[in-house]
């Protein structure tokens, strides 16, 4: 679940669109000098991405659906895009490999050990300045912790995969894990910085590495938020996020300085908002119209968000 300062930078104008297609390495498609980013991305017959500058950008060479020798085969292919809308990551079609690039750059793999056979068992989870995937599991669990700065794929902590994997900090610096009823923040290097036991079920850790957000209610019909700090153990009252009727929090997390961001769909689209963790005043940043596509990610999504689909779901 985990927008934050990239998502703010979405367009809300609707703008021609020129196809862009990759052909000869992705090099280039390039997409021109500018500053431009991912808005989303969205399967047709292949994948696509649409730029904040309104151009679309094809990604023929990415998987949409597991292949034959799968051990799921024809379930949908994961792609993700990092939050800062800079890096996509998929699983390569000409040998399944679980790979990341920019919109013009080369792939790097992330690791050998993700590949396309696995999809539908294992699903992988990418920091929001795209350096960092974690990958959890159907075991349930956690699988490969790659550090893709350093270009290191780490065991989990302590050796064990009995862990649930929360999130990332906005920086990318530090990750949240779960543990029966304990919650931890580890360093990129996976060394525990921070742990508490604690009921809430954290879905959002913030820029200083220590507060925690957890949404409270009954899935999917969430509207408050509780805060708790991991090294003081001070949990906040209750706040009621102040959404239009029939909104309700579909994804929380902080931007870099710290605010709370909340993602909620609306009949057209998404509405992104930053909320007053001591009021609950909600204020709109963007708006995001729904691509006429039964599938489409925004940054910072997981594999697998609920609220894209074209009808919410009944608790």
């Amino acid at each position: 679940m985990g927008s934050r300062t990239a998502l703010a930078a979405l367009l809300l104008t609707v703008v021609p669109l020129t196809v862009v297609p990759l052909a000869t390495p992705p090099a280039a498609a390039d997409a021109p000098a500018t500053s431009a980013t991912i808005a989303y991305a969205k399967r047709t017959q292949a994948w696509e991405l649409v730029l904040s500058d309104g151009r679309v950008v094809k990604v023929p060479e990415a998987l949409t659906k597991a292949p034959a020798d799968a051990v799921n085969p024809g379930v949908p292919a994961p792609f993700l895009v990092s939050r800062d809308g800079r890096h996509i990551f998929y699983f390569r079609r000409s040998d399944g490999v679980f790979v990341e690039r920019t919109v013009r750059g080369a792939e790097h793999v992330v690791s050998r050990r993700l590949t396309a056979f696995s999809i539908g068992e294992e699903w992988p989870d990418v920091s929001d300045d795209g350096g960092y995937v974690v990958t959890t599991t159907s075991g349930p669990g956690v699988g490969i912790f790659a550090d893709l700065r350093k270009g290191k794929v780490l065991p989990p902590p302590g050796r064990t995969d009995t862990w649930s994997f929360l999130g990332f900090s906005p920086d990318g610096g530090r990750l949240l894990l779960a543990q029966e009823d304990r919650l931890t923040v580890f360093d990129r290097t996976l060394r525990a910085r921070v742990s508490r036991k604690t009921r809430l079920s954290a879905t959002a850790l913030a820029n200083d590495h220590v507060t925690v957000a957890a949404l409270v209610g009954r899935w999917p019909n969430y509207r408050q938020v509780r805060l708790l700090n991991l090294r003081t153990g001070r949990t906040s009252r209750t706040v009621t996020v102040r959404l239009p009727r029939g909104q309700y929090v579909d994804d929380l997390a902080f931007d870099r300085a710290d605010h709370l961001i909340v993602r909620s769909r609306t009949r057209a689209g998404v509405t992104i908002y930053r909320v007053s963790a001591a009021t609950g005043r909600a204020t709109p940043l963007r708006k995001i119209a729904r691509p006429d596509t039964t599938v489409w990610v925004l940054p910072g999504d997981s594999t697998y968000e609920a609220w894209t689909e074209r009808k919410r779901r009944d608790s």
